[in-house]
């Protein structure tokens, strides 16, 4: 181009007119073109960014959904958490009907004893057991209250040093509560002797069966029954007909007489006898029958097993000897079986029922009752509600001039505590009988709550503290910085305890002293954001243009920090349930209320006994822990402006 003359490539002019020229749009109109995208604000498109993160979402809902079951579940539960119950302490889990196999409420033992006198298993109710699965019977030596039959055994322990005459080494085996013994009606006992020789160590001795009674001059006279022998096997004896047969009997009736077996000493030897029943008959009636059948013996097991008495005496049917008494191959059956164990404990049992009780049942209209005729008058007017089926006996107890009367009664236990249906405690119940769903949910309220307001409030110190430290450095972060170091050096625990001690054990101290530290961390990650974004250029941008420090740090560099730590801010939160937890153990924890950690500390005794005390608490705790990991993660990203518009 020279001297505004235009030339191709050959160097020919090209030669321009206005008729070269042409208007392109002149039937177009110019305008802004609207947004394909709809507008939108930094948080929406965070909680679109939210929303497509999966795992977070569904953190939430878990996290939502523990909530709202602790806020709820206290309140509608229909089992108390706040008076303890004893009979309902530690039941299994249940939710469907006794006998389905699973999460029935039943338990199974295994190798238990079968006690043939009550038809059940040692210490456990027979209409209770739902089903035997295995029994297997053994023979024992040794004395148990679940086993029955054997050989009652009598020992001499003299026999290796006798000393003085034979009859003062005379082993004896008598009745204790001595009896009057009238000739004019018929006496007689058979006694199973046992053949077995050499048993513990010892031989089978002579034995001989006597009489003795006191005369009318208080002399102690003897009827021998049955002579020095050997004669084991089956002895019966007609003690009637060989007490007349004595020349000294004087009169018909023999007073305070005594029946013995009497072992001979055999010296150097220990000797025994033992026998498998000993029974007497008689054909008196009244008292004199029942002192003399009563010390029959059917069952030697049941006769060694049983002691003395409180008071001193002994027991109906128990015999005393000089001599070692013992059992031999007594049987004992050994059982498994699954045990229903809401019936045992709630369901029909005999207990007392005092006056107050049995008004308000009557007042009620639930069944009819007049102390003056006793427990013929007892009728239940509705089965539904009624607890108590049937009166056994009244006792009654005159105090100032008021007659109190007690009742021994059948009642349906779980009515008798105020249920009107059998409970069902999905997760057990604990020691102090509370149900265990509900005590947990409960627990977990008082712990959310604490551990959200303690969190809000580390977080929103920490956050301002670390912007001015992390903004403004210099000076102001060393003083700031220093100051952070000397608090975090004094251990947390110690900071916790002194604190209790001082302004004692409640959930407003425990929450001060969760803050006095807490807020350090956040502090630090605040920090670190500030000094990573504060020279980035759209902050120097800004700060050119006139924008205020306030400015700077809340609509520039703290928005791009929230990310982060909103992230370890959420963690807080099953953080500080944990801590509380940990204090727990320590015998730190709240005082006055049920927190999720006095749930776990109370009940981590009962891990082997009572699994799901533990288990259940733990689950939710996991869950809780994993689920507010997952929603941090997903406000991290929703949260980083970095990402805005990004799919």
């Amino acid at each position: 181009m020279q001297d505004n003359k235009i030339f191709d490539a050959k160097g020919n002019e090209i030669k321009v007119t206005q008729d070269d020229f042409k208007l392109c749009q002149s039937d177009v109109k110019i305008h802004d073109v609207k947004f394909e995208t709809r507008p939108t604000t930094f948080f929406k498109d965070a909680l679109k960014r939210f929303r497509k993160n999966k795992s977070s979402v569904v953190a939430t809902f878990i996290i939502g959904f523990l909530i709202i079951m602790a806020i709820f579940v206290p309140i509608f539960s229909p089992y108390d958490i706040k008076t303890t119950s004893v009979e309902e302490s530690l039941l299994p889990p249940k939710l469907f009907e006794a006998g389905t196999g699973w999460w029935d409420g039943t338990k199974s033992y295994t190798h238990i004893p079968y006690d043939v006198a009550t038809e059940a298993p040692s210490g456990f109710k027979g209409d209770s057991v739902i089903k035997y699965t295995n029994s297997v019977e053994e023979y024992i030596n040794v004395t148990n209250a679940s086993a029955h039959g054997g050989y009652y055994i009598i020992q001499n322990n003299k026999g290796l040093n006798m000393t003085g005459s034979a009859d003062d080494n005379l082993i004896y085996f008598q009745p204790y509560v001595l009896f009057d013994f009238n000739t004019n009606q018929n006496y007689s006992v058979k006694i199973n002797f046992m053949s077995e020789d050499n048993v513990y160590s010892s031989k089978l001795g002579e034995y001989r069966i006597i009489l003795t009674y006191k005369d009318i001059y208080d002399n102690e006279q003897i009827v021998i029954l049955k002579d020095w022998s050997k004669d084991y096997g089956e002895v019966a004896i007609n003690i009637t007909e060989a007490i007349k047969s004595q020349a000294n009997l004087m009169g018909n009736t023999l007073n305070d007489a005594r029946f013995r077996i009497q072992l001979k000493p055999i010296s150097g030897q220990t000797t025994y006898f033992g026998f498998e029943s000993l029974v007497f008959e008689t054909d008196a009636t009244g008292t004199a029958q029942e002192a003399f059948e009563n010390y029959s013996i059917t069952d030697a097991n049941y006769s060694v097993a049983l002691g003395r008495l409180t008071d001193g005496s002994f027991p109906v049917g128990y015999w005393q000897s000089t001599g070692d008494k013992r059992i031999y191959q007594a049987a004992i059956t050994y059982v498994d079986f699954v045990y229903d164990v809401y019936k045992a404990t709630l369901g029909d049992l005999d207990r007392q029922v005092g006056k107050t009780r049995m008004d308000t049942y009557i007042l009620n209209g639930w069944c009819e009752y007049d102390y003056t005729v006793g427990p013929s008058s007892f009728k239940v007017l509705d089965s539904e509600k009624c607890p108590v089926l049937e009166v056994y006996s009244q006792q009654s107890v005159n105090v100032g001039g008021n007659t109190s009367y007690t009742l021994d009664c059948k009642v349906t236990n779980y009515k008798y505590l105020g249920y009107s249906s059998m409970p069902k405690y999905i997760f057990g119940s604990t020691n102090e009988g509370y149900d265990m769903f509900t005590y947990a949910f409960n627990g977990l309220r008082t712990s959310l709550i604490l551990a959200i307001v303690s969190s809000a409030i580390c977080m929103i110190f920490g956050v301002c503290w670390g912007s001015i430290s992390g903004y403004f450095g210099g000076n102001v972060d060393l003083i700031m910085e220093r100051f952070c170091e000397i608090i975090s050096g004094v251990p947390w625990i110690v900071v916790m305890t002194l604190t209790i001690l001082l302004l004692g054990n409640n959930i407003i101290t425990f929450g001060l002293a969760l803050c006095l530290t807490g807020w350090i961390g956040v502090a630090g990650r605040t920090r670190t954001q500030f000094y990573r974004f504060k020279g980035r250029e759209y902050v120097l941008a800004s700060r050119t243009l006139g924008a205020s420090n306030k400015r700077l740090i809340f609509r520039h560099i703290l928005p791009n920090s929230l990310g982060t730590i909103v992230t370890s801010s959420i963690l807080m939160i099953p953080s500080v349930i944990f801590s509380e937890a940990t204090l727990s153990y320590l015998n730190l924890g709240l005082q006055g209320v049920d927190s999720f950690g006095l749930v776990l500390s109370k009940n981590q005794q009962y891990l082997a006994t009572s699994p799901m005390l533990v288990v259940f608490p733990a689950i939710i705790v996991s869950l809780l822990m994993i689920s507010f990991n997952l929603f941090g993660n997903g406000l991290r990203d929703a949260l980083n402006p970095s990402l805005k518009g990004s799919e």
